[in-house]
């Protein structure tokens, strides 16, 4: 049975609704749903995900944005949260295919998106997430208006050498080992590791936050990611990053990097924006790769950005009693 779950400092937002959604490859994914908490209604955000994350991390964004006078819908990527797995060990961070995260937001727009929530769509994409919908964008499938995305995958910098281990995971991957763990890796979640030297934010206080909801989710919480995410990962990327295929990206976006991220490398970031035809660049300094989790002052200047890039559809609002299709 799919729940949610509380901690005493991350309480689930209340008035939500919780549903299975069933992939076309027949997988089932955990999806929520909120309405705002504002007279009027804006749209809808949908929170795409990076990896290895899981709803419950988002409550504080999801009570920010309902707050802001838009719907959510938050869902769990398969492989994680408490989506399905298509490995036995829950705790891999696996995909078989990273085309396959395609399948997964297709089916939340069939189910949820398109008939239950208020337009106009919006994304707000954390890293992996924002490489999902950058390719959704160029291939012509992204079920969204405007995107939002903060620190996206683009290039890792956590990897000490990119191309070989770009090569190196593409050769274990077709030689049958696409399953197992990159090499050294284990099922702890990166965001139950030691505050000290973390590469995901700077403030204590949520940090440890996450921690608990991370501990709360368990296996929900994956660990490292096997070497059939890594590959279809650097595939991914490498393709975002060529020119020809950044250049054809015109749904607008708004691109928040992270001026301190360990994960992902800033400078790819910055190159790909100015590639985007429209897109506006805004890096945080001293923010590190979860901008949505990092101290106020951040937050603020991200949420800043936000609001200006996203004003919502004032002119068609609804009262927030309505009914919630059109």
């Amino acid at each position: 049975m799919l729940t949610l779950r509380s901690t005493p400092d991350n309480p689930v937002p209340p008035g939500g609704a919780l549903k299975a959604v069933r992939t076309g490859d027949g997988l089932e994914l955990r999806v929520a749903h909120w309405r705002p908490t504002t007279r009027l209604v804006k749209g809808t955000v949908c929170l795409l995900q990076g990896r290895a994350e899981f709803i419950e991390k988002y409550y504080e964004t999801i009570g920010d944005l309902r707050g802001r006078g838009f719907a959510v819908v938050a869902f769990d990527w398969r492989g994680q949260g408490e989506s399905q797995r298509q490995v036995a060990d829950a705790h891999k961070g696996h995909v078989a295919r990273f085309d396959d995260y395609r399948r997964d937001l297709e089916a939340v727009a069939e189910a949820v998106l398109r008939p239950l929530m208020p337009r106009p769509h919006v994304c707000l994409a954390h890293s992996m997430g924002g490489a999902v919908a950058f390719t959704g964008a160029h291939e012509g499938w992204l079920p969204f208006g405007r995107i939002v995305t903060v620190a996206p995958m683009l290039a890792i910098r956590m990897v000490r050498w990119p191309a070989g281990a770009s090569v190196l995971s593409r050769f274990l991957h077709r030689f049958g080992f696409g399953r197992r763990y990159i090499p050294f890796g284990k099922a702890t979640s990166i965001a139950t590791k030691p505050f000290s030297g973390n590469r995901l934010s700077t403030d204590p206080v949520r940090y440890a936050r996450n921690a608990e909801a991370a501990r709360a989710v368990g296996a929900g919480a994956v660990g490292d990611p096997t070497i059939a995410w890594l590959a279809g990962a650097f595939r991914a990327m490498a393709r975002l990053r060529d020119r020809r295929v950044a250049a054809t990206i015109a749904i607008p976006s708004l691109i928040v990097a992270a001026g301190a991220d360990p994960v992902c490398e800033t400078r790819a970031t910055e190159r790909f924006a100015r590639l985007v035809r429209g897109a506006h660049i805004l890096v945080l300094p001293g923010a590190r790769h979860e901008i949505l989790s990092e101290r106020d002052a951040i937050r603020e200047d991200f949420w800043a950005a936000f609001d200006a890039f996203v004003p919502g559809n004032v002119a068609e609002a609804i009262p927030a009693e309505a009914d919630a299709k059109g």
